[in-house]
């Protein structure tokens, strides 16, 4: 027996010749592949767009999102194979080099002495396409904040979202007016000074932006931003030009640049116009494709469900449609341009493509566009359950600024024979919905009153309601009413309570039917709590908050759920996370009967997964030093107890319902309770003697695997004799 910490490989470059049959384990053969998958579908889909008269960057949007979880990445294998996370940041690197390059070439295109020849008309017209957008923007603003993008920072959101909707795409433009042979006349010159004006401005309210959502500590931090950012354009406009006037007079007109000079200009990423063709191509062929692609894979465009978030992307795209073209036509016309010309300009003055992207991609990253709300679904039984529930809560709702949770807290009820109970159920049941208990009517209510305090001293929204039904068809309230408010997770209460005396004593055994149904069925990972007083009697603030969390990580998908919700609980304060793997003497398993062969490629495949989850964990969570990571290693079931005793003097004990690996099927027994899986049952076992709370997770899969459907049937079940399949 042995405790260590140790660091994982990092993913290799190459194989360096060895052999292997996977050689998109390596970074240089994936990034290849990955590269040349970009550039056919690309390809393809811009000779498709080619009647259709749309520039290749068009063709290029709709490749990312095809590659991404929009289209085929709705194929988890295909995903893992082609684009895995510990790749993505490969990916990232090049797609970004490919941007910084992108900039330059765009700086390349804007003639500021073109701004001062056309005057005061471009200049009107860039001011009322960038106002009205603006405007509305904001104004649009307060409408996702109040729906989908609550808790937000009000400042850089408005900003981010002015700046997405009144923003005109100069590259896209330029080649646009090209390709219709209208860059030399009139009404193009005016668009594309418009547009650079555009340009200038947006990028000046953006850099606003990100520095006002970068750290939300002190303002001096934006100030800052904003003088490093000035400082860096004087020296771009009286440093640099000298510079290139001296590199100029030493290239003999017509001749090529020497290739110092072009080294060294890349390398501070300035140009002079000779330089276009040589940088052009490559940019824009290779490098700017992967920038669609890296953006498409943070896209998933299934995600937009129901008529409310369809309904706001509607409102969105109108009013940026409406505010840009309207703003631009009613200023032209004020400039006494014919209505024909001046629409025409508000269209094209509309244009949109990477910068628009770009915009949206750094606020994202900044924390300036919520993502999705976390959605929790929590079960009780009555008032006894709530103080755990409300701190387990609080321990849940995690830091992070761009994201947010939501709980919807579901009383059962169960349903009585009473004819006024059966007339509710009834009324409430044609739809196959529970009853929803609401209204004034239940202010009084002390459970609403629990809520509404708990709401009001934390950034959570609870939701509550009551579903009245038989505990037969319990589980379907619960498993609709998770799907239909989109949860990640629910938390069932055991069927068993703390006694006075420490021991758990069933007191409502029929609602471990539910449990176990629920399991079967839930359209989302489910946990069972095991209340030992999480927490203390009742609600702790979150300035009080001070709990030590353990993980027990022995491998597998449910472990993997567990050891995601331990990472979320230590983003809290007041939460110290400490984990636990459990790692099989490799002497003891080679000479083990007992024992499972690892050197089968199921087994392989699976501990290198584990071993990906934990080095994402190690990378993300322990730069905390609150948090802890701890290896042991043991010989068998007996100082697998051994190591759980010494890391029960917790507050909550988090492990996996079905742990996967030797080591756990080595351990498996018929049990009281198989429904909470080997390691579950040894935690409320009164022979161990936990005394921490403890949550079993079960990851959501379409299909359980053999023993864990076999576990929730019945009880008279051997669990030795089982053997395990493969999780879909």
């Amino acid at each position: 027996m042995a405790s260590k910490s140790t660091c994982p490989a990092p993913m290799k470059a190459t194989s360096e010749g060895e052999t292997t049959l996977l050689s998109l384990d390596f970074a240089l053969p994936l990034v290849i592949v990955q590269i040349c998958l970009v550039l056919v579908l690309t390809r393809v889909l811009a000779f498709l767009l080619k009647p259709l008269r749309q520039p290749r960057v068009i063709a290029e949007i709709i490749g990312g999102i095809l590659l991404g979880p929009s289209a085929l990445g709705r194929n988890t294998k295909y995903l893992n194979a082609v684009f895995p996370k510990r790749s993505l940041p490969v990916l990232d690197t090049l797609a970004n080099l490919g941007l910084l390059f992108f900039l330059f070439l765009v700086g390349l295109e804007l003639d500021l002495k073109s701004l001062r020849r056309t005057g005061k008309k471009a200049l009107s017209v860039a001011m009322a396409g960038i106002s009205l957008p603006f405007i509305l923007g904001i104004g649009v603003s307060f409408v996702l904040r109040g729906t989908v993008s609550k808790g937000v920072n009000q400042g850089p959101f408005i900003v981010f979202m002015g700046v997405a909707m009144s923003i005109t795409a100069f590259p896209v433009l330029a080649r646009i007016l090209a390709e219709l042979k209208l860059l030399t006349t009139d009404i193009g010159k005016l668009a594309m000074s418009a547009a650079a004006v555009n340009d200038i401005a947006a990028w000046i309210l953006l850099a606003l932006a990100v520095a006002l959502s970068g750290t939300g500590r002190s303002p001096l931090v934006a100030l800052w931003v904003f003088l490093c950012g000035s400082a860096f354009i004087v020296l771009c406009s009286f440093v640099i030009p000298p510079i290139f006037k001296w590199m100029a007079r030493r290239c003999p007109e017509g001749e090529p640049v020497d290739e110092v000079y072009v080294c060294a200009t890349l390398g501070v990423v300035l140009a002079a116009g000779a330089l276009v063709e040589k940088v052009e191509d490559l940019v824009s062929g290779l490098f700017l494709p992967l920038y669609f692609v890296s953006s498409g894979l943070k896209t998933n465009v299934a995600s937009i469900k129901g008529g409310e978030s369809w309904g706001l992307l509607v409102l969105v795209i109108c009013v940026a449609c409406s505010g840009k073209i309207g703003g631009t036509v009613g200023v032209s016309l004020l400039c006494k341009i014919p209505f024909t010309e001046a629409l025409a300009l508000g269209l094209l003055m509309n244009t949109k493509g990477l910068v628009e992207l770009i915009v949206l991609n750094i606020g994202k990253d900044r924390g300036g566009f919520a993502t999705s709300p976390f959605r929790m679904f929590f079960t009780f039984h009555g008032i006894r359950n709530l103080p755990t529930m409300i701190n387990l809560i609080e321990a849940s709702r995690g830091t992070r600024k761009n994201e947010t949770l939501t709980v919807h807290a579901m009383h059962l009820m169960e349903l009585t024979e009473r004819s006024s109970a059966m007339l509710m159920a009834h009324k409430t049941r044609r739809n196959g919905s529970p009853f929803w208990k609401k209204g004034p009517k239940a202010n009084s209510d002390q459970i609403l009153v629990a809520f509404e305090t708990f709401q009001q001293l934390s950034k959570v929204s609870i939701r509550p309601t009551t579903a009245i039904s038989a505990v037969s068809s319990m589980h379907e309230d619960i498993c609709n009413g998770a799907e239909s408010k989109k949860a990640a997770m629910i938390i069932l209460p055991f069927h068993k309570q703390l006694r006075l005396d420490g021991h758990l004593e069933a007191t409502r055994p029929e609602y471990r039917h539910v449990n176990r149904q629920v399991l079967e069925h839930a359209p989302c990972s489910v946990s069972i709590l095991v209340d030992r007083g999480f927490g203390g009697s009742s609600h702790v603030s979150a300035s009080n908050v001070d709990s030590l969390v353990t993980v027990l990580f022995f491998g597998g998908h449910d472990d993997h759920e567990a050891l995601a919700y331990g990472a979320r609980m230590a983003e809290h304060p007041g939460i110290n996370l400490v984990v636990v793997r459990f790692l099989l003497d490799r002497d003891v398993a080679s000479s083990s009967s007992v024992s499972v062969e690892i050197e089968e490629p199921d087994s392989v495949k699976a501990m290198s997964i584990d071993d990906e989850v934990i080095a994402e964990f190690k990378e993300k969570i322990l730069k905390d030093s609150t948090n802890r990571y701890v290896e042991r290693v043991v010989k068998n079931g007996a100082e697998v107890i051994e190591g759980i005793r010494e890391h029960s003097r917790c507050n909550l004990i988090l492990v996996g319902r079905m742990p996967e690996g030797e080591l756990v099927a080595s351990m498996r027994k018929r049990s009281e309770c198989p429904e909470m899986g080997p390691i579950g049952n040894l935690l409320i076992s009164p022979e161990v003697n936990i005394p921490a709370s403890v949550l079993v997770v079960q990851q959501y899969h379409t299909n359980l695997s053999m023993y864990s459907l076999a576990s929730l049937k019945e009880d008279e079940v051997t669990t030795t004799d089982l053997g395990e399949s493969d999780s879909n």
